[in-house]
C-alpha cells in the first residue's frame, strides 16, 4: 500500500491546494492502513501506533495527514520513466506545469507551421519565377496567403497563452478524476 498511498486519495494532501479541505473519514482510512501496515511490519511500537492513530481520529483537514506518515511513505510520488509524475498523483502545481508545457509544445508547433510552409513557399514561388525573370507586376507573390494563414495561427496562440493553460488544466483535472474513479472501483 505504501507506494501507492497518495494516489488513494481524490485530492492530494500534500498539495498546498488541497491541504485546507475536510478530511473524509476515507482519506483518515488511508492513513490509518499505513499505519497498520507499519506496526504489523514492527516499524511502530505499540506506544507509536495508539499516538498516531488518535493523530488520524482527530485529523480535520487533508493537510493534517501527511505529517502522522511522513516517515513511513514517501514525501514525493513515484516518477515514470519520463519523469513525470503519475496523473492520479500529480498535485495541481504538477497539473499546472504539465498545461505549461503543452503550452509550449503548441507555441513551438505553431511557429515551426509557420517557417515551414512559409519557406517553401517562398523557395517555389522564387523558383518558378526566376526563369522567366521575377517581375512583381505580373506574378502576384501568392506565399503570402498562406504566410498570412499560417501567422494568424502563431498570433492565436502566443496570444492566448492563459486561456491554452487553463483550457488544459481543466482537461487533466478530469481525466485525472476519471482515473481516480477508475482506481476507486478496481480496488
Amino acid at each position: 500500500m505504501e507506494g501507492d498511498v497518495w494516489s488513494s486519495f481524490a485530492h492530494d494532501p500534500r498539495d498546498p491546494a488541497a491541504a485546507p479541505l475536510r478530511a473524509s473519514d476515507a482519506d483518515r482510512e488511508v492513513i490509518h492502513g499505513v499505519l497498520a501496515e507499519a506496526f504489523a511490519d514492527g516499524r511502530l511500537d505499540r506506544a507509536e501506533y495508539d499516538e498516531r492513530s488518535s493523530s488520524v481520529l482527530g485529523a480535520r483537514t487533508l493537510g493534517q495527514l501527511p505529517p502522522i506518515v511522513a516517515d513511513l511513505v514517501p514525501a514525493l510520488p513515484a516518477r515514470s520513466s519520463s519523469g513525470r509524475v503519475p496523473l492520479v498523483a500529480a498535485s495541481s502545481a504538477d497539473l499546472r506545469r504539465r498545461a505549461e508545457e503543452n503550452y509550449e509544445e503548441a507555441r513551438r508547433n505553431a511557429f515551426l507551421g509557420f517557417l515551414g510552409p512559409t519557406l517553401i513557399c517562398w523557395a517555389i514561388w522564387l523558383a518558378t519565377n526566376v526563369e522567366n525573370g521575377i517581375d512583381l507586376s505580373h506574378d502576384f507573390p501568392w506565399p503570402l496567403i498562406v504566410m498570412a494563414a499560417t501567422l494568424a495561427n502563431l498570433v492565436r496562440t502566443v496570444s492566448t497563452k492563459q486561456q491554452i493553460i487553463n483550457e488544459e488544466v481543466r482537461r487533466l483535472e478530469r481525466k485525472q478524476a476519471k482515473e481516480l474513479q477508475r482506481k476507486q472501483r478496481d480496488q
